[in-house]
């Protein structure tokens, strides 16, 4: 009878050690891309400055290699973080240097503007689009250390990918939650939080076709409990539905994602999966609406990212 006591209070402590372990998992803040078999691990800081480096090149039109080179070149000049220090006088997450003409000191530590003056840097090369990844980022860059860009290659495709749209459902970020102050909508019917989120959406990609709110709020048109109902919740459209809208859709929808810590976005839904911040531990998951009518390209948000706020 004692050995049995003893084992069974050994299982005990081992299912205690393994809720233990799991929620040691959970409080691990840190996003993943996946995408033709590479994949990248980065913290949340990381995330968002890969985020704007992505939105900088889709916002120009430029192509997911452009994107690879400049993180690429960003993981080995900065690690991804907007440095305030560097060799000499190297700034941000380029190290771009105010006395060789990137600019002052404030911009090069704008993480858009930096990553826009790279890409100018880099469009001026002929033929960047097809050379050697390192190559293209040590032209740019001049490094003292021309070989150094290599290592970052599998990773920064990943991250490119991904945040352009290009791999759908495979950027996803673990992140803790806690409680926020309730907030009244705005003149346009949306919380300052979801207000935020909008807002910055349409800077990272441009004006955006949206839906969802209305001045005085909205009281119908949407599942009962919707955040829309209370001014957290915004809709984006891509229309009409097809490829390059679902990759220009998923490139936001991911977007989001990196920047949740941040904004306090709470779901995020686009072309039939769902991430939530609540459960974020599991990532991207199928969506099926209320009623579960998969056949509408509405409901199961193929034509538009629907976003909502704590």
């Amino acid at each position: 009878m004692a050995v049995t006591a003893s084992l069974v209070l050994l299982a005990a402590l081992a299912l205690v050690g393994i809720r233990i372990a799991a929620d040691r998992i959970v409080l691990q803040e840190a996003c993943t891309a996946t995408a033709g078999g590479a994949k990248a691990r980065v913290s949340i800081e990381q995330a968002e400055n890969a985020a704007i480096i992505a939105s900088v090149a889709a916002r120009r039109g430029l192509p997911a290699r452009a994107a690879t080179i400049a993180l690429a070149t960003a993981l080995q000049e900065s690690g991804l973080r907007n440095l305030d220090y560097g060799d000499r006088d190297s700034l941000g997450l380029f190290q771009q240097r105010p006395s060789q003409g990137w600019g002052t000191e404030e911009q090069v530590q704008d993480p858009v503007y930096a990553a826009g003056k790279f890409y100018d840097a880099l469009v001026k090369i002929p033929d960047y689009k097809t050379m050697n990844i390192n190559d293209a980022a040590q032209k740019v860059q001049r490094s003292g250390h021309p070989e150094a860009y290599n290592k970052h290659e599998t990773r920064a495709r990943a991250l490119a990918s991904t945040l352009m749209g290009y791999s759908p459902a495979a950027f996803s970020c673990a992140i803790r939650t806690g409680g926020v102050d309730r907030e009244e909508p705005n003149g346009r019917g949306l919380t300052p939080r979801a207000q935020s989120v909008l807002d910055e959406v349409q800077d990272a990609f441009g004006p955006q076709s949206t839906g969802g709110y209305a001045p005085g709020g909205v009281d119908d048109g949407h599942m009962e409990g919707s955040a829309h109902y209370d001014g957290r919740a915004v809709d984006i459209f891509y229309r009409p539905v097809n490829a390059t809208a679902r990759r220009v859709g998923w490139a936001t929808a991911q977007w989001l994602v990196a920047h949740a810590d941040r904004l306090d976005v709470a779901t995020v839904i686009y072309d039939g999966r769902i991430w939530t911040a609540r459960r974020s531990i599991q990532g991207w998951r199928d969506y099926t609406p209320p009623g579960g009518d998969t056949a509408n390209a509405t409901l199961m948000h193929r034509d538009h990212v629907h976003v909502d706020v704590r």
